[in-house]
């Protein structure tokens, strides 16, 4: 992959499991919030998804669409579009019918200053979601987030570990899930709460952000010593799968790869790639964010794109001058200040 457009293909190439799951699929799929890092991959890919599947299901995405360039992107792809506000209740009200609901808005970077509007977009407003599509499957992006940092000797907080959210966006995002199992229980909607880190491609995410910092001999910072990661079309081809496995109440799953990969590690490998030594800050705490995601693979199966493989296609985009999106995850961040 050399170019964005052969990212985008690549992210949205349906798998073999993502088009037998379709093919028992009832009803549209309408995705709220599409407009963010990975809403148009996924679109894109339950797009190919259908028509492989010989479905006639639409795909509808749903964002402010601040730019129309992506919506005529999207259009173009054959997903049908919406622009509207999803705090405005009007907007939300005028909202197609859809059997398939896969929620993505949300928001997590320049929550410091602004802790009302993440609260608003990530518990107020999947309440209204949830009234609003009381009648339907809904997949809600969740995060890691939740959880409290583990012992790395744990290998990950699981579905059955207690939440304890560390600063107010991970506290919003909770709020999220106990708003959607609330409706869930209210008005019987089947409804699954993804929680997902870290999902990466070419243009951002944790490899993205170690293999730079490599090459241009910045130091990398080592508290956070060990993180999950996962494809972004894996990751999205299992949010897609998980409207099969909505219930009520409302399930929990993790969504993450199989390793627990240590970041020195991964800096390392890049070095060598690079010709040049990683340069290190900081040291590896005792404890880590990491998500256990072994129920995943057990119903969904193992993802299909492996570390060694997102690690070669990130030394080849970085070496090439890949674009970039700018949006670091932030993931050394200790205190939950985003």
């Amino acid at each position: 992959m050399r170019t964005v457009s052969e990212l985008e293909d690549r992210l949205s190439g349906p798998s073999d499991r993502l088009v037998s799951d379709l093919s028992a699929l009832d009803g549209d799929i309408l995705i709220l919030g599409v407009g963010g890092k990975m809403g148009p991959s996924l679109a894109k890919l339950a797009k190919r998804g259908v028509v492989a599947a010989g479905k006639n299901a639409r795909i509808i995405g749903v964002s402010r669409f601040s730019s129309g360039h992506l919506q005529k992107e999207l259009e173009k792809a054959g997903i049908e579009t919406v622009s509207a506000d999803l705090l405005d209740e009007k907007a939300l009200d005028g909202l197609p019918e859809a059997q398939n609901i896969i929620y993505m808005a949300g928001n997590k970077f320049g929550t410091t200053g602004k802790e009302y509007f993440t609260w608003a977009m990530n518990a107020y407003l999947p309440g209204r979601v949830a009234e609003r599509y009381s009648h339907s499957r809904i997949v809600s992006f969740s995060s890691g987030n939740i959880y409290p940092l583990t012992p790395i000797e744990l290998g990950g907080a699981s579905e059955e570990t207690a939440p304890a959210p560390i600063g107010e966006y991970a506290q919003s995002c909770l709020g999220r899930e106990r708003i959607f199992e609330y409706f869930s229980r209210k008005n019987n909607t089947p409804i699954l709460n993804f929680r997902l880190n870290y999902a990466i491609d070419m243009r951002y995410g944790i490899l993205l952000e170690i293999a730079s910092a490599v090459k241009e001999g910045r130091p990398i910072d080592l508290n956070m010593g060990l993180v999950n990661v996962i494809w972004q079309g894996d990751a999205n081809e299992m949010a897609i799968r998980s409207l099969g496995l909505c219930g009520t109440p409302a399930v929990t799953l993790n969504v993450t790869g199989p390793e627990t990969v240590s970041v020195r590690w991964l800096a390392e490998r890049f070095g060598e790639a690079f010709g040049t030594r990683p340069q290190f800050t900081g040291t590896e705490q005792p404890t880590a964010l990491l998500n256990n995601a072994s129920t995943s693979h057990q119903l969904l199966g193992y993802p299909n794109v492996s570390l060694r493989q997102m690690m070669e296609w990130t030394i080849s985009w970085v070496e090439a001058g890949g674009d970039t999106l700018g949006k670091p995850t932030h993931f050394q961040q200790r205190e939950g200040v985003f």
